[in-house]
C-alpha cells in the first residue's frame, strides 16, 4: 500500500533504496543487521557520503545545504534508510542544534557551524539532563557566570548520548538564578576540548551509549551563545518540536520484523521452522497490523503538515511517540523470541566489540543488547506517561 504517494515520491523512494544498496559501505550495513557496535568513523563516513549526495540535511533550507523536501519526501527518506538498514544522519546535529542555529543564530554562527554540523566535522551531543532534573528539565542547576567575553560554566550533565563520540555540546545553563526557573536559562555551544571538561562513561546493560559530563570552571566564549541570554528555554522548546521528526521510527520496526521472519525460517523448534508455527505467525501478524495503523496515522500527520504551513507542534505526534516506542520494543522482543536462549548469554566479548566469539549464528549476538536498550525508549524524548497526558489534554478533549 503506497498511502497516496505521487509519482515523484515513488521515484525518490526507489532512488534512496538504490543509493543505500550501492553506496553504503558493506561493513556498516553488516553491523546494523547484526546489531553490532558502530565505531565513531562508521557514523562519520556514512554521514559524509550522505552530505556529498545532498541528503545529510534534506529538511534544511537550500542555502544551508538542504533540499527543501516536502513532509512526504522526508517520511520516505527516513523510512527507507531505517529499512535498508542504514544510519540516519546524526540526530543531535541535523534535527536539533542545526535548526536552532538556522532559526536563532547570527550570520557568523550559521556560516561557521552549519557546514561543519552537516558534514559531522562537529559532532554535537545534548547537554540537557542533570542529576535530579530529568523530567523537570527547567530545574537544571549547571551555572554560567559572565566573565568578560566568556561564560564560566560549572556543573554536571547526565545521560549524555554519544558524549564519548562528540566533540561539541549544545547545553542549557542557568545564567539568572534569581529568575523564574524557565526564564533564567541560556543556550550555549561548548567545545568539549575546552580545559575543565571531564567525560565519564555510564556503562548500561546494552554497553556504552551514555555518559556523564562535568564542567569545572569551563570558559565558553559569549560568541557561542545562541540568541539572547536567559531565552534558552524558548530555543529548547523549538528544538524539541523539531526533534519529533521521525519519532515513530516505523522503518526501524519494519526492518526488524522482516529480519525476524527471515531468521525464524532458519530456526528449528522440535524439527519445525519457527516461522511455520501458529503462535509465532499470530504474533508477527499482530505487530504488523499495529505497524500499519501507526504508518497510516503518521501519513495523516504528514498530510496535515503539507496543508498547513504552521510550524506549531502537532500534539498528535505524541501518538506516534507512544505507539512507536511500543512497537520498537515489540519488534526487539520478537527478535529475542527468534534467537531464544542463544540471545541471552551474550558474552563480555560482545560488549568489547568482538563478536567472533558469540555462540550460535552471528545474528544472535546483538539481539539481547538491542532488546535491553529498547526498554529505555519508553523514556527517551519524553516518557510514555507524559505522552499519555499530552494526548488526554490536547486530543481527547477536542
Amino acid at each position: 500500500m503506497d498511502l497516496g504517494f505521487n509519482a515523484a515520491d515513488l521515484a525518490l523512494r526507489d532512488e534512496i533504496r538504490e543509493f543505500c544498496r550501492k553506496e553504503q559501505p558493506p561493513h556498516i550495513r553488516q553491523k546494523l543487521v547484526l546489531g553490532q557496535h558502530l565505531d565513531h568513523d562508521d557514523y562519520v563516513v556514512w554521514q559524509r557520503i550522505l552530505d556529498a549526495k545532498g541528503w545529510a540535511v534534506p529538511h534544511w533550507p537550500r542555502e544551508w545545504g538542504g533540499r527543501g523536501w516536502t513532509a512526504s519526501q522526508l517520511f520516505i527518506y527516513n523510512e527507507e534508510l531505517q529499512k535498508a538498514p542504514a544510519l540516519l544522519p546524526e540526530n543531535h546535529n541535523t534535527a536539533q542544534v542545526g535548526p536552532v542555529i538556522i532559526a536563532f543564530g547570527t550570520d557568523e554562527q550559521k556560516k561557521h557551524f552549519l557546514p561543519k554540523i552537516r558534514n559531522l566535522d562537529y559532532w554535537f551531543c545534548q547537554g540537557f539532563s542533570e542529576p535530579g532534573s530529568g523530567s523537570d528539565l527547567a530545574s537544571l542547576k549547571t551555572s554560567a557566570v559572565r566573565s568578560g567575553d566568556d561564560y564560566v560554566v560549572q556543573g554536571q550533565k547526565m545521560w549524555t548520548s554519544q558524549g564519548h563520540n562528540a566533540n561539541w555540546m549544545f547545553a542549557l545553563v542557568r545564567t539568572d538564578p534569581g529568575a523564574k526557573k524557565q526564564k533564567g536559562i541560556t543556550y550555549l555551544l561548548i567545545d568539549l576540548k575546552t580545559p575543565g571538561i571531564t567525560i565519564r562513561p555510564i556503562i548500561t546493560i546494552g554497553g556504552h551509549r551514555v555518559n556523564e559530563i562535568f564542567f569545572d570552571n569551563v570558559r565558553v566564549p559569549v560568541a557561542n551563545r545562541i540568541g539572547d541570554e536567559n531565552k534558552g528555554w524558548d530555543y529548547a522548546k523549538f528544538l524539541m518540536g523539531n526533534s519529533r521528526i521521525n519519532v515513530a521510527r516505523i522503518g526501524l520496526s519494519a526492518g526488524r520484523i522482516q529480519r525476524a521472519k527471515a531468521w525464524a525460517g532458519q530456526t528449528m523448534v522440535e524439527g519445525v521452522p519457527l516461522a511455520n508455527m501458529d503462535r509465532f505467525r499470530e504474533k508477527v501478524a499482530a505487530i504488523e497490523v499495529e505497524l500499519k495503523a501507526i504508518e497510516i496515522t503518521n501519513m495523516r500527520i504528514v498530510a496535515d503538515q503539507m496543508k498547513n504551513a504552521s510550524k506549531k507542534h502537532d500534539p498528535k505526534s505524541s501518538i506516534l511517540k507512544l505507539k512507536g516506542a511500543e512497537l520498537q520494543q515489540a519488534s526487539a522482543e520478537l527478535l529475542m523470541e527468534v534467537a531464544g536462549p542463544l540471545a541471552v548469554p551474550f558474552q563480555e566479548a560482545f560488549l568489547e566489540h568482538h563478536c567472533e566469539e558469540s555462540i550460535g549464528p552471528d545474528w544472535c549476538a546483538g539481539i539481547a543488547p538491542t532488546y535491553y536498550v529498547s526498554r529505555a525508549i519508553s523514556i527517551v524524548g519524553g516518557s510514555n506517561e507524559v505522552q499519555h497526558n499530552i494526548i488526554a489534554k490536547n486530543i481527547l478533549q477536542l
